[in-house]
């Protein structure tokens, strides 16, 4: 006996609504068939009132908004603003329901719910009783005389700034400065403006030719109306000019052109040490030009070139600026904006460098020329002595003592004064140290010559 089974599936849905409505009922109209049946006029209502869910159409085709209105010719930005801003003054505005009435109060007004009594009896208990005394001689103080109370406790949140510094002062209180004064700002004191530069460019250029020994520092900051032509007489003329130590040409229009030939300038001077064109109109690859004519002028110390046409430098040229820099062993001062951190930091480990050779150059000279005086009194007090000995025919040697603090004494002036290659070619011993050997041989061969050589 067979049995088949038979199994019926029955699947709910939703019914679709619209404002609590059942849609059922229109599941079989034909939609197509009302379009049909409806005027231009009205699909074009229809289009208004419905907006098609349907992302793959354009934003223009979605927008029920249509102008009628024919075109009236390109957007005029200033004529739109204007109009706007007519259409907004013309129309009134619209009547409020409920004029503003002042003092009267709408709607629930807020009030804060009664405290709890144990809250109050606390502040109660943490009042301070002073005594008649002190409530009395406070009650009856001026405001001058809390605020100096004030400042001597330390309560400096009570006050402001003016009046703090006035206690501190003991100053009377202006008016306005009071407990319920504003802190207002200090008026700004007026300076009277730098008078312009009066330097007289063509005697300048003309003392600088003739190599004034008087023109030691130049100062033409400033002056705008220098013309291209007395800035390159003035730079062919600093080559041969041996007494100009300081130049300065902040804001006088440097252009490339002319600053090309302010670093054919630099290379051949002998005795600048400052130069300063701050505020031009220089490139940064001719910024590199001026820095690398530095190491060609071995005099410089002190370089000036900031705030020029290009405000920031970039890393190929701070990093071109950075090794010659770091080439570069006069320079000591540098006035450069440099963004990266590397190349300000290499720069100024550079510059410390050179600084702190500079000073222990300037204290071993002054040893130097110390050392020189002192060892001139021994030789004549040796050689006195030396001729002495001679003449009366006595034998005398110098003490090991003394021969061993000659000998560590030529040591210390060989190690710090040595310092120039040549030396080693024509002498053994640098100016100093051949002093102190002739010295040592002088009062050897004073002993005799059966003496015995003590080290």
């Amino acid at each position: 006996m067979e049995t088949s089974a038979t199994t019926k599936t029955t699947t709910l849905t939703t019914p679709a609504k619209l404002y609590g409505k059942d849609l059922s009922e229109y599941d079989d109209v034909d939609v197509e068939s009302l379009l049909a049946q409806l005027s231009p006029e009205e699909i074009t209502i229809l289009a208004k009132e419905v907006d098609p869910d349907d992302n793959f159409l354009p934003p223009d085709q979605r927008c029920g908004y249509e102008c009628t209105k024919e075109a009236t010719g390109p957007l005029n930005r200033k004529q739109l603003i204007e109009h706007i801003n007519k259409q907004a003054i013309e129309t009134p505005d619209e009547p409020e329901f409920e004029p503003f009435v002042q003092g009267k109060v709408r709607g629930k007004k807020w009030v804060p719910p009664p405290r709890d009594a144990r809250e109050i009896e606390a502040e109660e208990q943490i009042a301070i009783d002073m005594g008649e005394e002190y409530e009395h001689a406070l009650n009856d103080a001026t405001q001058e005389e809390i605020i100096d109370l004030a400042a001597i406790l330390g309560f400096h949140s009570m006050m402001n700034q003016d009046q703090y510094h006035a206690s501190l002062l003991n100053k009377g209180q202006p008016v306005g400065l009071g407990w319920d004064g504003i802190t207002k700002s200090t008026q700004q004191k007026l300076f009277p403006m730098d008078p312009p530069n009066s330097t007289d460019v063509e005697e300048s250029i003309k003392r600088v030719k003739d190599d004034d020994s008087k023109l030691i520092d130049l100062n033409l900051n400033n002056i705008k109306n220098i013309s291209d032509e007395k800035l390159e007489q003035l730079f062919a003329a600093l080559p041969q000019n041996e007494h100009l130590e300081v130049l300065s040409l902040t804001n006088v229009g440097l252009t490339d052109k002319t600053a090309l030939l302010l670093a054919e300038a630099i290379e051949k001077s002998k005795t600048l040490r400052v130069l300063n064109v701050e505020t031009n109109f220089i490139s940064p690859p001719v910024i590199v030009k001026l820095v690398q004519a530095l190491l060609k002028c071995h005099t410089i110390e002190e370089f000036r070139a900031s705030n020029q046409r290009s405000a920031v430098l970039g890393n190929k040229i701070e990093m071109e600026i950075t090794d010659l820099v770091e080439k570069n062993s006069s320079l000591l001062r540098l006035g450069l904006h440099l963004e990266f951190n590397d190349a300000r930091h290499r720069v100024a480990a550079h510059l410390q460098r050179n600084i702190d050779r500079s000073e222990l150059q300037q204290g071993m000279s002054s040893v130097i020329t110390t050392t020189t005086t002192t060892t001139a009194c021994i030789s004549s007090q040796l050689a006195s002595s030396s001729h002495a000995s001679t003449s009366s025919g006595a034998a005398k040697e110098l003490s090991p003592s003394r021969v061993r603090s000659l000998a560590a004494f030529e040591k210390f002036i060989k190690a710090r004064t040595w310092s120039q290659p040549a030396d080693t070619v024509t002498h053994d011993l640098p100016p100093a140290g051949r002093l102190v050997r002739n010295l040592q041989a002088s009062s050897e061969a004073g002993t005799g010559a059966g003496a015995e050589k003590k080290i």
